[in-house]
């Protein structure tokens, strides 16, 4: 059997809050710029740049903060960041019925790396600093029939990618909200992951 599942990476493999918080303190503290941790946390998805321009900055400044963040990442961030319930499972799931996983996201390729590394999620590609449509030219070109997230970007890059679409409400978005934008199913959290694709295999044709 020969198929792609795609998955997000922050609040849908991993959860990376605590240590998002701490890194924007940092910063801010380093830097004199009245940063929100929390609310950063509490929106995870976009780009950090996207994030970064709801302050007004001017573009300068972006590019130093952004360089200060990636610069501090693996020291604050991933030793606090832990894997969500069913992410291994959701994984090897994906493997034991012979398909391929790929972690798909807007954070830049090498921490994604790392955070999996870290962790123990061996997916078989990661592309990184991709979002919305940048997700959906990502996951066609890797033949992915399936891509799950947390977030409405990742809904619209599957399908714009004609991917079946799964939203896990583990994120900022609620289920009702995941499944209004066009989400083909909508699970808790990933532990219910390995029934839906055992179920989803016998009802297509691989």
């Amino acid at each position: 059997m020969s198929f792609t599942v795609g998955f997000d990476l922050d609040m849908t493999l991993i959860d990376p809050r605590p240590g998002m918080v701490a890194l924007f303190e940092a910063l801010s503290a380093e830097t004199g710029h009245p940063l929100d941790g929390a609310a950063f946390a509490s929106r995870l998805g976009p780009p950090l740049v996207v994030e970064l321009g709801r302050y007004g900055f001017d573009a300068p400044t972006v590019e130093d903060l952004v360089t200060r963040f990636r610069a501090r990442y693996c020291e604050i961030v991933i030793p606090m960041t832990v894997a969500l319930p069913g992410a291994a499972e959701a994984i090897d799931t994906v493997r034991a019925h012979g398909g391929r996983s790929l972690v798909v996201t807007a954070k830049n390729e090498p921490h994604a790396r790392v955070h999996l590394e870290r962790l123990g999620l061996v997916v078989d590609d990661v592309v990184g600093s991709v979002f919305g449509a940048e997700k959906s030219a990502a996951l066609r070109s890797a033949g992915a029939e399936v891509y799950v997230g947390d977030h409405l970007g990742d809904i619209n890059g599957a399908r714009g990618a004609d991917a079946m679409a799964v939203g896990v409400a583990t994120g900022p978005i609620s289920g009702e909200d995941l499944a209004s934008a066009g989400a083909d199913v909508v699970l808790g959290d990933l532990t219910a992951f390995p029934a839906w694709l055992s179920s989803y295999l016998l009802a297509t044709v691989h």
